[in-house]
C-alpha cells in the first residue's frame, strides 16, 4: 500500500466529512473530479478505505459517560474474553496493550449509573481477573 501525499490529503479531508461531494473534494485538493474519483476507487479497491461512517456531534458525545477500562486476564483466555466483549455494544474499541494490563476497552453509556453497571459486567466475564477504570472527563484532541 503506497500512498502519495495527495492520497493522504484526500483521506484527511474525508476524515473531516466523509459525505463531501467528489466535486468539492477535487476543489479542496486542487485536482480534477475524475482524478479524485479514480483515487477514491483505488483506495477502496486496495482496502485502505474500508467504509464510510458518521462522526457524532460534540453536544451528543459529551452527553455520554465514557471510560477506559483496563483489564487483566487469566492465562489463555484472551480469545474468549474478546468474544464476550465483542457482544457488548457499549464497548466501542478494544486494544491489546503491553504492561500491567492485557487489554484496554473504551466504553460508553448514557449515564454514570449505566457505566458503573457496564464496568461490573466486564469484571464478571470469565477469565477477567481485574479491572481498573478511568472515566473520561473531556476530550482535548480528537482526529
Amino acid at each position: 500500500m503506497i500512498l502519495t501525499n495527495k492520497d493522504r490529503d484526500l483521506l484527511a479531508v474525508l476524515g473531516e466529512n466523509a459525505r463531501m461531494p467528489v466535486a468539492t473534494l477535487a476543489k479542496r485538493l486542487q485536482l480534477s473530479r475524475t482524478t479524485v474519483q479514480a483515487r477514491l476507487e483505488r483506495l477502496e479497491r486496495e482496502g485502505i478505505i474500508a467504509g464510510y461512517g458518521i462522526r457524532l456531534s460534540e453536544a451528543y458525545s459529551s452527553s455520554l459517560a465514557r471510560a477506559h477500562v483496563m483489564i487483566t486476564l487469566a492465562p489463555k483466555v484472551l480469545s474468549q474474553v474478546c468474544a464476550a466483549l465483542q457482544r457488548i455494544q457499549a464497548v466501542k474499541s478494544l486494544h491489546s496493550v503491553s504492561g500491567t494490563f492485557d487489554l484496554i476497552a473504551i466504553v460508553e453509556a448514557p449515564s454514570i449509573r449505566e457505566l458503573d453497571q457496564l464496568v461490573d459486567e466486564i469484571g464478571m466475564i470469565d477469565g477477567v481477573e481485574r479491572t481498573l477504570s478511568s472515566i473520561i472527563l473531556s476530550t482535548r484532541i480528537s482526529r
